[in-house]
């Protein structure tokens, strides 16, 4: 194995294109720069609409590459479901939508290899918070009365669905 090259890019989800910041990058190592595009936009696809963290590993001598998708923020998850632009600026009196559980539930799924929750419900209250800060309710009530439920039980069984997948 050769030496190899890292490059980080930020990428709106199924949008890469040769120009930069990816051509002018990746150019000069002598690579097909529209082969690694094309990898980027169809491991990136799901995440149209939003910037995703995109790590490209290049073999300098073989010219041979690795693609690597991180996740999107939790926020930009969560904007996405609500189809809003972008977060209340002021969370508590102006709501820009509402996600249902199983929302909640997938984006937690998306984001749990970067939570520190050690449970899916652990999870799911983290994004929940999110939710509170970004003015987004939940099942249409304040995230923090659909955080009591779930300590209270109220969403195990579509909980215990999700887990056994």
């Amino acid at each position: 194995m050769g030496s190899k090259k890292t490059f980080n890019f930020l990428i709106e989800g199924g949008k890469a294109t040769g120009g930069p910041p990816i051509g002018p990058s990746l150019g000069p190592l002598g690579l097909n720069v529209m082969q690694v595009v094309n990898k980027i936009n169809e491991l990136t696809k799901e995440f149209s609409g939003m910037r995703v963290p995109v790590k490209v590993v290049v073999d300098i001598d073989t010219k041979e590459f690795e693609v690597t998708v991180g996740t999107p923020t939790t926020a930009a998850l969560i904007i996405r479901e609500v189809k809003a632009e972008k977060g209340s600026g002021a969370p508590h009196e102006k709501k820009i939508g509402n996600i249902t559980i199983e929302q909640a539930i997938k984006i937690a799924q998306i984001k749990r290899p970067q939570l520190s929750a050690k449970t899916l419900k652990g999870a799911v209250k983290e994004i929940l918070g999110t939710c509170l800060s970004m003015g987004v309710t939940v099942e249409g009530k304040d995230p923090r009365v659909v955080q009591r439920e779930l300590d209270e039980g109220k969403y195990d069984d579509i909980l215990s669905k999700y887990e056994e997948e």
